[in-house]
């Protein structure tokens, strides 16, 4: 039988392949509609699915938001940035170098986070393992940049 953390760790890879899906497929919409009509369409949809799924499966605590601390609550504007440069970095990069490109700032900002304990969360010291992960990481990104600034350097010779 497959336990928790296991099944955790799925899921968030799901949730992972998902976010890239989302993000190219919003690239390809904003340059048909415009950059901001697909954030506000990703948006505006999500609120509907949301306003039905907490209707019948809520916990009936969404008014509690109004108690909720200011920093907490700025974490909208958090959602909104990062679906808005995603998109277009996109439409610059490709979905490869802007979904590598994020991570390596989610694993940055997360160290961070951990480090310091912040916003109520566990402190998780900085480790050598930790240290290898991020080198590894930016040795990816460089890669594939590398690669891209390759395939682009190509196509401009070729013409």
């Amino acid at each position: 039988m497959m336990g928790i953390g296991l099944l955790i760790v799925l899921v968030t890879l799901v949730g992972g392949a998902v976010l890239s899906a989302q993000s190219s497929i919003n690239g390809t919409i904003s340059r048909n509609i415009g950059l901001l009509e697909t954030v506000f369409f990703t948006f505006a949809s999500g609120t509907l699915i949301l306003a039905v799924l907490i209707n019948f499966f809520g916990s009936g605590h969404l008014l509690d938001l109004l108690h909720a601390p200011k920093l907490q609550l700025s974490a909208v504007f958090l959602g909104f940035g990062y679906l808005f440069l995603s998109t277009l970095a996109v439409n610059k990069l490709g979905v490869t170098p802007a979904n590598l490109t994020a991570i390596v700032g989610q694993i940055v900002a997360g160290f961070i986070i951990d480090g310091m304990g912040l916003f109520g969360g566990e402190f998780i010291a900085f480790s050598w393992q930790r240290a290898v992960s991020l080198v590894l990481m930016l040795a990816a990104l460089a890669l594939i940049f590398s690669e891209k600034n390759d395939r682009a350097q190509a196509l401009t010779l070729g013409k």
